[in-house]
């Protein structure tokens, strides 16, 4: 019996080797040897469990999917142990948050080789997850496998699956599901139903279609006829089969699938593109005397279903058919097809956003707002994104700092830096004050853009306006200034950050140190790294690296067999590799037998290690036959 006295030390001790891997990882939070060794200190290796396991997971190692996978296999590897439904419920459920599809297929082989059961849960979760990922198929080959076992699966999740397989292009696999539901007598519903008739009308003979649709209609009350009827008109419009969509009105109307007035606009549409205007008359009498109005409600909640399971395409089309023909659509409904819809058809996005700012006098919230732009981005339409903004401005929603600030940061990212440049004045104007990044994002844009004087004149601003610089700020300039040979300016800016007590980073240290290698300038070069190596020597060892590649490059060989020289240089045996490899690149053999014969004079213990680093470095070189006159110089060195 298990009692609590049991649990809590078990509890303890995951709570114990959770914390342990984490802090043994805390640099990489990669799974290495080290952690086995830890793991055995604890001594409890002849009583791990699969619940211990799961506890160790779940929660420590959720965001960890290298230390969750790491100590799982370790786990699969002690005596008597043995993974079940549990442990491997945690180890997916880590899998499935970091997106490690190709490893989750690795060890749902395993659990089908093993004929490991799993719990009903364990599926549903894997098949979610799947499913997320954009991963039908092999959620579908999950699945198979539950219902194999004798599992019973959702018939949500199975309408979620149905839905996915046919928005996918998997007709042959959606088929199959389609029928295992109606023979396991596992209801279907609008969604799972919607978006498959929705697909399986535009390929097959009416009859046969009215048929299913009957039968399946009879099962399962809770479809909504009327939107199972708009469904399948608009596919059967959508592949120019107007003339079939017209004649079965009135049959689906007798299937308890009452086509509304939106139903009738689709064909009358169809119609007006064909030029069949005497059929498009008919539909619309029809309209009249048949039709019903749309149950707004109905579409909101079928909209949203289809957005929440990730079936935006689908959610897009039925949305355009409400917006297009102007019927009632709720502002959160737009809202949230704004900012999901924008992934996959940017172009419709920016449709509902003018249809819910002109049409409605509504307007989206910032966080929409934000998605939105941040897709337009992604697509590279910098144009939309001005012409969304405009929109938005004549209706004044650019009144408060957090949508001005968004707005300037995207128009950045989009790189329209004179838009950018004007909306920051215009926010200033307003009365309000931009913050430090707003400036970094601009002087980034004109970067990206080479504006370098621009960027300039906004620093000069940044000082007039009394925003205080921070890292990024000094980071962007120093860069850029540096890669376009403006070197003195970057010292001057390196000499005022230090001044003002900003702490310089990696990259701040390298780009000066490049700049100054190519300008010749290797005191003030020299200077800078000893700044760096006063502040921070774990930074200094890395640039070190890059000041001797920066001097080799450009031909300063005997400088940096020099700089090498420096006594708290001697131990970093990879500056060693880099210069000697840089020289035998260069056939400059003599200054790399100088450098070697002094290390042997000063440091005897290194050559062997040199050596060693420097022969596995060149096995990789396209030309090693070049550099065997070196190697051999050194060996008699």
């Amino acid at each position: 019996m298990v009692t609590s006295s049991t649990i809590r030390p078990a509890a303890e001790l995951a709570i114990r080797i959770g914390r342990e891997l984490l802090k043994v990882s805390a640099t990489s939070r990669t799974w290495s040897p080290s952690m086995e060794h830890t793991l055995h200190s604890f001594g409890f290796r002849h009583s791990i469990s699969p619940s211990l396991v799961a506890r160790v997971i779940d929660p420590f190692l959720l965001n960890h999917h290298s230390l969750a996978l790491g100590f799982f296999n370790w786990a699969a590897q002690q005596p008597g142990y043995s993974h079940d439904s549990i442990s491997y419920h945690s180890i997916f459920k880590t899998l499935s948050l970091s997106r490690q599809f190709s490893a989750m297929d690795a060890l749902f082989k395993q659990v089908k080789t093993q004929r490991i059961l799993l719990d009903a849960s364990v599926y549903r979760s894997l098949i979610d997850a799947l499913l997320l990922g954009k991963k039908a198929q092999s959620a579908f080959w999950v699945l198979e496998e539950a219902l194999s076992t004798g599992q019973e699966i959702h018939h949500d999740v199975c309408n979620r699956l149905l839905a996915a397989l046919t928005s996918d292009g998997y007709s042959d696999y959606a088929q199959k599901l389609f029928v295992k539901m109606r023979q396991r007598g596992l209801p279907l519903n609008t969604l799972g139903f919607g978006v498959y008739i929705g697909s399986f009308c535009r390929s097959s003979d009416t009859n046969q279609l009215l048929r299913l649709v009957g039968e399946v209609k009879k099962s399962n009350f809770n479809i909504n006829g009327s939107i199972i009827a708009l469904l399948i008109l608009h596919g059967l419009c959508k592949c120019s089969r107007e003339m079939d969509a017209f004649y079965i009105l009135e049959e689906l109307r007798n299937i308890d699938c009452k086509p509304d007035f939106m139903a009738y606009r689709i064909i009358a549409e169809a119609f007006v593109v064909t030029g069949n205007l005497y059929e498009r008359q008919v539909v619309l009498k029809k309209k009249r005397k048949l039709g019903v109005a749309p149950r707004s409600s109905d579409y909101r909640d079928f909209i949203l279903d289809l957005i929440s399971a990730k079936r935006l395409t689908e959610a897009k089309e039925v949305a355009e058919v409400i917006v297009s023909g102007n019927f009632p659509i709720d502002n959160d409904i737009l809202d949230a097809l704004i900012g999901s819809v924008s992934a996959v058809d940017p172009d419709s996005a920016v449709g509902f956003l003018n249809f819910m700012v002109i049409n409605t006098g509504k307007l989206p919230a910032i966080r929409t707002l934000g998605k939105l732009s941040k897709n337009l981005c992604r697509h590279d339409k910098g144009d939309h994104l001005i012409k969304a903004y405009e929109v938005l401005s004549s209706r004044g929603y650019f009144s408060e700092p957090e949508s001005c600030s968004l707005m300037i940061s995207f128009l950045c990212k989009a790189g329209r830096v004179r838009e950018g440049y004007s909306a920051l004045h215009e926010m200033k104007k307003k009365g309000f004050d931009p913050d430090v990044s707003l400036y970094n994002a601009l002087i980034e844009a004109c970067c990206k853009a080479e504006m370098i004087r621009p960027a300039k004149k906004l620093w000069d601003e940044m000082f007039v306006e009394g925003c205080r610089m921070n890292l990024t700020t000094y980071n962007v300039l120093i860069k850029k200034l540096s890669e376009e040979g403006e070197v003195d300016e970057s010292l001057r800016l390196f000499q005022k950050m230090l001044e003002k007590g900003i702490e310089p980073d990696e990259t701040i240290y390298t780009s000066l140190i490049e700049g100054l290698c190519k300008d010749t300038k290797l005191e003030d070069a020299l200077e800078v790294f000893r700044k760096c190596m006063e502040r921070d020597k774990t930074v200094a060892r890395r640039v070190l690296i890059t000041f001797v590649l920066n001097l080799c490059s450009n031909g300063h060989f005997g400088e940096a067999s020099q700089l090498l020289r420096e006594r708290e240089h001697m131990e970093h045996t990879g500056a060693h590799v880099v210069l000697l490899k840089c020289v035998a690149d260069a056939k400059e053999v003599e200054i790399g037998t100088k450098h070697m014969k002094w290390i042997k004079e000063v440091s005897p213990s290194l050559v062997h290690t040199i050596c060693s680093d420097l022969s596995a470095s060149f096995c990789s070189s396209s030309d090693p036959d070049s550099i065997l006159p070196f190697i051999r110089a050194l060996e008699h060195t």
